[in-house]
């Protein structure tokens, strides 16, 4: 009887998959299984049994033609989900749902193009966030060196690849860059070009796509559209040039997960794949996370090498765990991994960071012991550091030390030394090895004379590196603009601007042209000097002098017409920017604000501001402040209040600086109530008020002798923040303003704990009153600090005893001393006794 294969799938299985479509699922196998588990399993039953009989991709196929030598790399991958997706496909023809959404061509199987841009490196799965995360510290890190040599099996040359030098000029890579740059406008038809030409990509094509792209973040995205395709997968060789490529960034968790992918994938991982991994960690900062990679190696059963061992042993060194390193390093020699001139190298570079030059030094001598000799930059490393210390004969030393151990001192290391004796400013030093190489016969180009010429101009001797330059002509080194610059700016920051004029036409006579740095530092030098009109006019003659101005260059003329108080010329230069492009930062609309107001032109201030925010620059809340105080300080409230609430309309949101300023304005003018309005309306947007809002409310409020207003105030404003001597600051206003008897009222607000912040506000208030004449009321606040464990000041004390005394109040003068007597403290010598 024949059997009607169609007839069956759509019989058992066209129910399931129609209920998936009408609830909108994505019709692929985890979605039958999480929805219809038993008739998924009788589904893949019936494959199951039936591929194993007469489908040569089956798991019976693969033995065979693995025992014939045709298993071909990718049949086993993903436990034979590849296998089956196949199946499906060659057998059931229009059975859809697996791998792909129902009633999808076979050009738009895969994942959505909507999502070939959602992928954002921050979201991690749950894959990467297991429990194998555990602590690392101690000796865990080492962990993973027990492996060596142990069921371990190590694949040479996975990643490399053969291509042509010229990679990215290939046709089809060409064009599968032009439709992922238009991935913004893609539409199921320009997907199904990009897949068509996906599976026309040999690996090394698609490594050359993966490098092509500026913005490392894009070709992940690429790298992980493309995995999802219907019948394509990743050569080994795509996933070793994706790790390569994050390696150089910090996207560590996208280089994880490639290498989960990896393992999913059943590829082959090598201790390079591992290290890789590391490495964009330790550029991420993420050092801890950088050495549990290692533990993922070990329970991978990778077996370490030097070059992972190497990586291991820099991020140590440069998470200044040198001690831990130098752990690491005798595991390696333990179990038989011998390091190499690498592994030494980074070594020295930690002793030599921790400032230890004797041990580095002594290092190197050991590494001849172990049959490990020393590189260039084993010495060179050292000299570096001594360098930055001037240590001009220890590096002499280090010289002759090199040619004992074989090593050629060339043009090379004179090289390395001037330019790392020029960077750390000893440009002395540096000259003179410049003039030991010459005498060697060895040529210095125009990038070592630069570097010294620089390292003069910055220690102020100028004068030096001008003749630097001439000799230059005369032993046929010919300055570039780099040189001339360095003497140019030089000059300026001397204030000789004369003279850097003089440069820049000796640059015209010899041929060199000055570029924009060159104008701009002779610009910042007259705008320096006081003559910004000048660098004005300089600026106009751009166009006729061929160089073009950056935005640096108008930020130095704007702040030199703004210091000079060339406001209006500084207006017009602002235009003249946005018109160009180059847009003030919010720094220099501030400043430009400040000075219009400094000068009382209010309406100057407003307007420029306005014109930067309709043009676009990066005006903020600091700018409409500064604009708000200044009508402030002009007595001009109610532009001030207008002003803030157009900083609603303009979607800056006013911060505490901004009331603050408002508040104070309205008090000094005695509007108690608008500014009690203002202070429930900060509150009410959830700002918080700081110190100066309240010294500014209780200033105010006590001076007006509103104090009753005040509290109740006060008593909102410390449910929003809480402020410990605002009761202190009260007390002690109302006594400079003379209002004692509040004060005293008040006394009990303070009197809550021993500190000596309440005792100073005490002592204020008994100086108040003695001041005023009324030594009794001086006596009750020293009363209630003993009643509260607080020993007021003796000195104090004293005088109010003596004017009680006066007075006829003699008991009460002996038991203000009595109470001291009976607490020890006896005479002004006992102060210090008094005050613990």
């Amino acid at each position: 009887m024949f059997f009607n294969f169609s007839s069956f799938l759509t019989r058992e299985f066209g129910p399931l998959r129609l209920s998936l479509m009408g609830k909108g699922l994505p019709v692929n196998s985890v979605a039958i299984y999480s929805e219809y588990p038993f008739g998924f399993f009788r589904f893949n039953a019936f494959f199951s049994t039936s591929s194993s009989r007469n489908d040569p991709s089956s798991r019976l196929g693969a033995e065979i033609r693995a025992k014939n030598g045709e298993l071909d790399e990718f049949d086993n991958t993903n436990g034979g989900y590849d296998r089956f997706k196949k199946l499906g496909n060659e057998v059931s023809g229009d059975l859809s749902f697996v791998g792909c959404n129902s009633g999808d061509s076979e050009e738009n199987r895969g994942s959505s193009f909507d999502s070939f841009g959602d992928f954002d490196d921050s979201e991690v799965s749950e894959d990467e966030e297991e429990e194998e995360e555990e602590e690392i510290d101690g000796n865990e890190n080492y962990m993973v060196l027990n492996l060596s040599n142990r069921n371990s099996v190590q694949i040479e040359d996975v990643g490399r690849i053969e291509g042509d030098e010229d990679e990215s000029r290939h046709p089809l890579v060409r064009e599968v860059r032009r439709l992922i740059d238009l991935r913004s406008t893609w539409n199921p038809k320009l997907e199904g070009e990009l897949r068509h030409l996906l599976r026309s990509l040999k690996p090394w094509q698609v490594c050359a796509v993966l490098r092509s792209f500026d913005d490392e973040r894009v070709a992940l995205r690429f790298f992980y559209w493309a995995d999802r395709q219907w019948r394509y997968r990743h050569d080994p060789i795509v996933y070793y040039a994706m790790l390569e490529i994050l390696s150089k960034t910090k996207l560590c968790q996208g280089a994880k997960r490639v290498l989960r992918l990896m393992a999913r994938r059943r590829i082959q991982r090598t201790p390079e794949a591992f290290g890789l991994v590391m490495v964009s960690y330790s550029r991420a900062g993420k050092l801890r996370n950088a050495l549990r990679i290692l533990t993922l190696m070990q329970r991978a059963g990778v077996e370490p090498n030097v070059s992972v061992c190497n990586t291991a042993v820099y991020i140590l060194v440069i998470g200044n765990r040198l001690e831990k390193a130098l752990r690491f390093l005798q595991c390696m020699e333990i179990i038989g991994i011998r390091p190499n001139v690498v592994t030494y190298n980074c070594l020295i570079k930690g002793y030599c960071n921790l400032h230890r030059i004797d041990d580095a030094m002594e290092l190197i001598a050991q590494m001849q012991l172990k049959g490990c000799y020393p590189d260039k930059v084993s010495y060179f490393t050292v000299m570096g550091f001594l360098c930055k210390e001037k240590r001009i004969k220890e590096i002499r030393e280090l010289m002759e030390k090199m040619k004992d151990a074989g090593l050629v001192v060339d043009q090379v290391t004179y090289n390395n030394l001037i330019h790392m004796l020029s960077k750390h400013g000893h440009g002395n030093e540096a000259y003179e090895f410049l003039r030991e190489a010459e005498e060697e016969g060895f040529r210095v180009d125009k990038v070592g004379y630069s570097a010294v010429v620089h390292s003069f101009c910055k220690e102020g001797n100028t004068d030096m590196a001008k003749e630097i330059v001439n000799e230059m002509f005369s032993k046929g080194c010919i300055p570039d603009v780099v040189t001339y610059t360095s003497v140019l700016n030089g000059f300026c920051r001397e204030g000789k601007v004369d003279q850097a004029k003089k440069m820049l036409q000796q640059m015209y006579r010899h041929g060199c042209k000055p570029n924009t740095v060159s104008y701009t530092a002779l610009l910042n030098g007259l705008c320096q000097s006081g003559k910004s009109l000048e660098a004005r006019e300089m600026l106009n003659m751009s166009e006729e002098e061929w160089w073009t101005p950056n935005a640096i260059t108008y930020s130095v003329v704007l702040h030199g017409l703004r210091k000079e108080g060339k406001l209006v010329e500084a207006c017009f230069l602002v235009e003249e920017m946005v018109g160009k492009g180059f847009f003030p930062n919010s720094v220099e609309i501030n400043l430009m604000i400040q000075s219009l107001c400094r000068e009382g032109n209010m309406d100057e201030a407003k307007k420029f501001m306005e014109g930067c925010l309709r043009k676009g620059c990066a005006v903020n809340v600091v700018n409409f402040t500064t604009l708000i105080h200044g009508y402030c300080q002009k007595d001009d409230l109610e532009a001030a209040l207008s002003l803030l609430d157009d900083m609603y309309l303009s979607n800056k949101h006013p911060d505490a600086v901004t009331y603050t300023t408002l508040i104070n304005a309205l008090g000094r003018k005695g509007r108690i109530e608008e500014m009690t309005e203002l202070v429930k309306k900060m509150l009410g947007k959830g700002l918080d008020p700081t110190p100066v809002t309240y010294r500014t409310v209780i200033h105010w409020f006590c001076q007006m002798g509103r104090v009753d207003d005040l509290l109740k105030l006060l008593e909102k404003m410390l449910v929003r923040q809480k402020s410990r001597t605002v009761y202190n600051q009260v007390i002690e206003k109302l006594c400079s303003f003379g209002n004692l008897d509040e004060a005293e009222k008040l006394l009990s607000k303070v009197l809550r704990t021993a500190s000596r912040i309440d005792a100073n506000t005490c002592h204020i208030l008994m100086d108040s009153f003695l001041s005023k004449g009324f030594p009794l009321s001086a006596y009750r606040v020293a009363n209630r600090m003993f009643n509260r464990n607080m020993i007021p000041d003796l000195k104090l004390c004293e005088k109010v005893s003596k004017r009680l005394m006066s007075e006829g109040n003699s008991k009460e003068a002996d038991n203000l001393m009595l109470w001291f007597v009976e607490r020890g403290c006896r005479s002004p010598l006992d102060q210090e006794c008094m005050r613990s």
